[in-house]
């Protein structure tokens, strides 16, 4: 089976939890705190691997959560960092954030990696809060939460040459013969369900990836018929090989034909129009098809380079690849994404605003709610179970302005305050 979208849930591993401890040696006087750090989460990572073809794996496998950080021991050992979590993902995949259509990753190559959920950082031990008027400190951090996310893999087929068309014009019987691929044909409608790739090579050597993608109908850019599952895998190619069927036998106008497709193309994504376009005019071997074809260039212009083949009958075909692989010489790789799309893989210098630390709410109960990005990890961070973690945290708030945002929301001594799924008292 041909997976070529799949969603699923990764997360980075928590970072280890630093310690507190104190030297303890004979000998030694004032041995001071001598806790650890933790070791650092585990990123979740995706690797191309060239032999994989399909997202099939993914089927079966939704969740991918990496290895926490080792907590930090005594006598100042810091805990172990994890390794990273690797995943094998099909070259030609895009990696999307599924809440806000960010642009992650686009792995094209063998080998190519990126980072798509960062591990926590490791919580410090004691030693690191040591001062001079604390030398002793009986603090520590827990570890920093992984990040976590959904996100959509989209497989786009890597080819240089897609064959375009209406269902039954011949693409599956032309790659089947000027490749060794061995794609479904039939006489029915939709054939081609899933891209079928064939390695074509000329006379003189020359070779070039071609792909026979599921046929196009009208609506194809909105979804209908194999619509977006078509064209995701077009985007790549770099020369567009438009098949029409030149005898009419479908009942079908080879000219309208023409116009359909390519305005499915634009409908759906600009930049494909300005890929180079090859029209081939196929099934040349039915006596209706000279007619038809003088028909069709009259319509559409000498600017139009029409290829005449029959597939079936093997003529013609040599013309053809030599165009395609002279286009491919001439022509670049066109960018899948624009710089834009692609910003947050580079840094950027730019003005925004931002983030409120802290949002204030109350619920039906008339508790005050907490929430945040930034005041929930610390409060995740924070080891409860010493007093002095709880006064410094309780510190932190204060410095947040979140004692003083309460006080204007009217909060009076014993009023619950909510973070997370934990209660706390506003006390004056």
């Amino acid at each position: 089976m041909f997976v070529d979208q799949v969603k699923v849930y990764v997360r980075g591993g928590d970072g280890g939890n630093g310690m507190v401890a104190f030297r303890r040696e004979k000998y030694v006087p004032n041995g001071g705190p001598a806790g650890g750090d933790g070791g650092k989460g585990a990123d979740v990572v995706f690797e191309v691997e060239e032999g994989l073809r399909t997202l099939m794996d993914f089927r079966y496998k939704r969740h991918f959560k990496a290895k926490h950080g080792e907590n930090g021991m005594s006598k100042n050992q810091h805990g172990r960092n994890a390794e990273p979590l690797v995943v094998k993902v099909p070259p030609g995949t895009v990696v999307k954030d599924d809440d806000t259509g960010e642009i992650i990753a686009d792995l094209t190559e063998h080998g190519q990696r990126a980072v798509i959920a960062k591990g926590g950082r490791s919580g410090r031990g004691n030693t690191r809060f040591a001062t001079p008027s604390n030398p002793a400190p009986e603090l520590s951090e827990k570890g920093e939460p992984g990040q976590e996310r959904y996100i959509i893999l989209e497989l786009k087929v890597l080819a240089d040459v897609g064959l375009v068309g209406f269902p039954s014009v011949g693409k599956s019987t032309l790659l089947s013969i000027v490749s060794a691929a061995k794609p479904k044909i039939a006489a029915y409608h939709f054939t081609t369900i899933a891209p079928n790739l064939g390695v074509v090579e000329t006379e003189d050597s020359r070779s070039f990836v071609m792909a026979d993608l599921p046929g196009l109908i009208e609506g194809a850019h909105e979804g209908v018929g194999l619509g977006h599952q078509f064209l995701r895998h077009i985007e790549r190619t770099r020369v567009i090989v438009h098949v029409i069927d030149m005898s009419g036998m479908e009942g079908r106008d080879p000219y309208e034909d023409y116009v359909t497709i390519n305005t499915e193309l634009k409908e759906y994504n600009l930049r494909l129009t300005e890929r180079p376009q090859v029209v081939v005019a196929n099934k040349m071997d039915v006596p209706e098809s000279e007619e038809n074809l003088k028909a069709f260039q009259e319509k559409v212009g000498k600017d139009v380079q029409v290829i005449p083949i029959s597939a079936i009958a093997r003529k013609g075909l040599r013309d053809l690849l030599f165009t395609v692989a002279d286009l491919l010489e001439t022509t670049p790789e066109f960018p899948l994404y624009s710089e834009e799309e692609l910003a947050n893989q580079h840094v950027m210098y730019k003005f925004q605003e931002e983030d409120k630390e802290f949002h204030l709410t109350r619920d039906s109960e008339g508790a005050y709610v907490l929430s945040g990005e930034k005041i929930e990890k610390l409060f995740k961070m924070t080891d409860f179970s010493r007093d002095e973690s709880v006064r410094r945290f309780a510190r932190q708030l204060r410095g947040m302005g979140v004692d003083e945002a309460l006080r204007e929301r009217g909060a009076q001594d014993g009023d619950i305050v909510k973070l997370l799924e934990y209660e706390f008292e506003f006390l004056e």
